[in-house]
């Protein structure tokens, strides 16, 4: 198993397509959670709407502040890494070949998945490291008091931001083994995520039956673990209180171990042709 996961890990870090996707996803993140509230809060007409705006890029907002992208735009870019992971195996035709010289289909789908996971660890952790820094320097231009948070909120949200971006990957390793391919499953999770989550998001308050449809869905559970950490709630981030932070985090840990179960069996029980 471990030889399995190294062989994995270092073809996985040997790929351009991933380190594009990693520092695509660490810039958006920079840029909507850090400079374009930044420069919004530049440009207020008031001091008091210029306080309002600072006070969610300070150091003390930090733990719910940085994971406010991961329910959306960060899980769809994540869920295209996941497909990448496993549907260009398919493409490239390899998947039949490794699957012949590896001890088995179960032990190469854990490695696979537990690449995936040391990356997304490794991701989450940067992109604290950069938006602290970022966080600082915003206090330290607005004069504002460096009021760290406490340890225990930032792990929390940084396992709960892994958490997310984990059941994101997950659903497009388990699309592109469905599909045995990487195209299809990127489209149709990315409709998924920035479409019909959305739609549903914005007509539930309309509609009671999809207020209780969007109440089991895996990206308005993720924005309501998100809210229950701390985070402002935005309809352009799916982040809102749709359930409790308790809920929430059963229902993504739930999402996240059903896709990976789907993926499992699919694998073991279909051929790979």
């Amino acid at each position: 198993m471990l030889n399995s996961y190294s062989a994995e890990l270092f073809k996985f870090i040997k790929r351009p397509a991933v380190w594009v996707l990693g520092a695509l996803w660490l810039a958006l993140l920079l840029a909507f959670t850090e400079l374009f509230p930044y420069i919004a809060y530049r440009s207020a007409a008031s001091a008091r709407q210029a306080g309002r705006l600072l006070a969610p890029l300070l150091p003390g907002q930090l733990p719910g502040h940085v994971i406010t992208g991961y329910p959306v735009w960060g899980g769809a870019l994540i869920l295209v890494l996941g497909a990448l992971c496993w549907g260009s195996e398919y493409g490239w035709g390899t998947l039949k070949t490794m699957l012949s010289h590896r001890p088995g289909r179960l032990t190469f789908y854990v490695a696979q998945v537990s690449t995936l996971a040391t990356s997304i660890a490794a991701l989450v952790i940067v992109a604290f490291a950069l938006c602290s820094l970022a966080s600082v320097v915003i206090a330290g231009s607005g004069g504002a008091p460096l009021d760290l948070p406490p340890a225990s909120a930032i792990a929390q949200a940084m396992a709960a931001g892994w958490l997310i971006l984990m059941m994101w990957s997950l659903l497009g390793v388990c699309l592109a083994i469905v599909f045995r391919g990487m195209a299809l499953p990127i489209g149709l999770g990315l409709v998924w995520i920035l479409a019909i989550e959305n739609l549903i998001r914005f007509t539930a308050p309309l509609i009671d039956a999809l207020g209780q449809v969007e109440k089991v869905m895996p990206g308005a559970d993720a924005g309501s673990l998100v809210a229950a950490l701390g985070a402002a709630t935005s309809s352009s981030t799916g982040v809102a209180a749709v359930v409790g932070g308790e809920q929430a985090l059963w229902s993504v840990a739930l999402y996240t171990g059903l896709f990976a179960a789907v993926g499992a069996v699919t694998l073991l029980r279909r051929d790979v042709q």
